[in-house]
C-alpha cells in the first residue's frame, strides 16, 4: 500500500482503540508493506497493550487520548466501540487534530451537533465513511446508475446467514452500541445510497425491527473469533445483555420522491452472506449481488448486472482480494484531508443517515406499541 506523503514526509497517523477492527483492519492495513510512509501511534485498552508490544515492537504506544499531539499527528483514526466515537472524536478535533472516524459516526442527532461544533471550534477537519463505498464493485455500480436515467429507488440490503457480533457484549447493548443491525450494517448500506440522494432529505420514513436469531448460538460471529478469546470474555462479562436487534427492516422517501428500501440482518434463514444494492431508474436498473465485509460464509464473485428494454446483461467487476477495500479508503484519507469538499461534509451525511435510523427506531417502537395494545 502507498500512502501520499504530506510535503515529502510520512502520513503521521494515530489509531485510537485496540479493539477487533483496530487490530485486524487498521493495524494490519497500516504495515501491509515494510516500505509504508504511516507513522503509527496507538491509544490502547490495558489488556491488549501487551499483544501489540510483542506483535509490532516498534510501534510507540500511548494509554490515554490527551497523549496525542496535534504537533505529531496528522490524522487519527477512531476506532473504538460506538458509544466512545463522539466523546473521542470531539476532544481530539478541539485539539486541532483531524480525524476519521469509523462508522457510526454519531448515535444521536444531538451527538452530530457536538461533532460540528468541535470540528468549528478546533479547525480540523472530519472524515468518515464506509469502507464498503471503496469496493470496486461497488463503484463500478455507481457509474452504471450513471445511465439508468433518474432515479426512482434504491434498494439496499446486507442479510447475513450468521453473524450476530459477540452476543453479550457492548455490541448487543444498545446505550453502548446505539442499536444492532442496523446501527451496524445499515450505516454502510446508508452510506453507498449517499452519492446516488445527493442533498436530498427523507420526508417519510417506515420500519420494523426483530430479535429471532439474536439470542442463538449459532447466530453468533464465526469470522471475529480466532485469537479474540480473552477480549470476548471479557466484553461479556458485564452480564450478557441483549436488548439490541438482529434484523432491520425499512422504507423511506425522499422530498424529491425518490424511494428507498433497507434490510440489514445480523442472522436469517438464508444459506449464504449476501448483499445486494439495485439502483432502478427511468432508463433501467442496475443490480449488484455481493458480500460486505470478512464474512467467509460469501458469494465467491459479485455479480453485476444492467437491465433495460427488457433485456439483462452482465457488467464486468475487477476481481479484488476481501478488504482491499479498506487499503483503499486508507490510500485517500489524506486527498480528503485537502479536497474541496472542506469540511461538514462528514457531519451532513451523519445528521441524514442519523436521523433516518432514529426514525426507523421510533417507528418500530410505534408499531410495537400498537401491536401490544391490541393483544387480549
Amino acid at each position: 500500500m502507498t500512502v501520499a506523503d504530506i510535503d515529502g514526509r510520512p502520513l503521521r497517523t494515530a489509531v485510537v482503540g485496540l479493539g477487533w477492527a483496530a487490530r485486524s483492519i487498521w493495524l494490519t492495513a497500516g504495515a501491509v508493506t515494510p516500505t509504508s510512509p504511516w507513522r503509527r501511534r496507538w491509544t490502547p485498552t490495558r489488556p491488549r497493550v501487551a499483544a501489540v508490544t510483542r506483535d509490532a515492537p516498534d510501534t510507540p504506544v500511548l494509554t490515554a487520548m490527551h497523549d496525542v499531539d496535534p504537533a505529531e499527528v496528522d490524522l487519527a483514526v477512531v476506532a473504538v466501540p460506538n458509544h466512545l466515537h463522539c466523546e473521542i472524536a470531539s476532544g481530539l478535533l478541539r485539539k486541532g487534530v483531524p480525524v476519521f472516524l469509523e462508522k457510526p459516526v454519531c448515535l444521536t442527532a444531538a451527538e452530530a451537533e457536538q461533532l460540528a461544533e468541535a470540528e468549528r471550534d478546533g479547525g480540523a477537519r472530519l472524515l468518515a465513511g464506509s469502507a464498503a463505498r471503496h469496493r470496486a464493485d461497488v463503484r463500478a455500480l455507481l457509474a452504471n446508475a450513471d445511465d439508468v436515467g433518474t432515479v426512482r429507488h434504491i434498494e439496499l440490503s446486507w442479510v447475513r446467514s450468521r453473524g450476530v457480533p459477540d452476543a453479550g457484549g457492548w455490541f448487543t447493548r444498545r446505550h453502548l452500541s446505539g442499536g444492532g443491525a442496523l446501527v451496524d450494517l445499515g450505516w454502510h448500506l446508508f452510506d453507498i445510497a449517499a452519492p446516488l440522494l445527493g442533498s436530498a432529505e427523507f420526508t417519510q420514513v417506515a420500519g420494523t425491527v426483530s430479535g429471532d436469531f439474536i439470542a442463538r448460538d449459532t447466530a453468533r460471529v464465526s469470522w471475529r473469533a480466532e485469537g479474540a478469546g480473552q477480549d470476548r470474555e471479557s466484553e461479556r462479562a458485564a452480564g450478557g445483555v441483549i436488548d439490541v436487534e438482529d434484523t432491520a427492516r425499512a422504507f423511506l422517501v425522499t422530498d424529491n420522491g425518490v424511494s428507498l428500501s433497507l434490510h440489514a440482518s445480523w442472522a436469517s434463514h438464508e444459506e449464504r452472506d449476501i448483499t445486494r444494492i439495485r439502483v432502478d431508474g427511468s432508463a433501467g436498473s442496475t443490480t449488484l449481488r455481493c458480500t460486505f465485509g470478512f464474512s467467509p460464509n460469501r458469494l465467491e464473485h459479485p455479480e453485476l448486472t444492467r437491465t433495460d428494454e427488457g433485456r439483462t446483461r452482465a457488467v464486468t467487476v475487477p476481481a479484488e482480494p476481501v478488504g482491499t477495500e479498506y487499503d483503499r479508503q486508507l490510500d485517500e484519507l489524506l486527498a480528503q484531508l485537502r479536497g474541496p469538499a472542506g469540511p461538514r461534509r462528514a457531519i451532513e451525511e451523519a445528521r441524514r443517515t442519523i436521523d433516518a435510523i432514529e426514525r426507523i427506531y421510533s417507528a418500530a417502537r410505534a408499531a410495537q406499541e400498537r401491536a401490544e395494545q391490541r393483544r387480549p
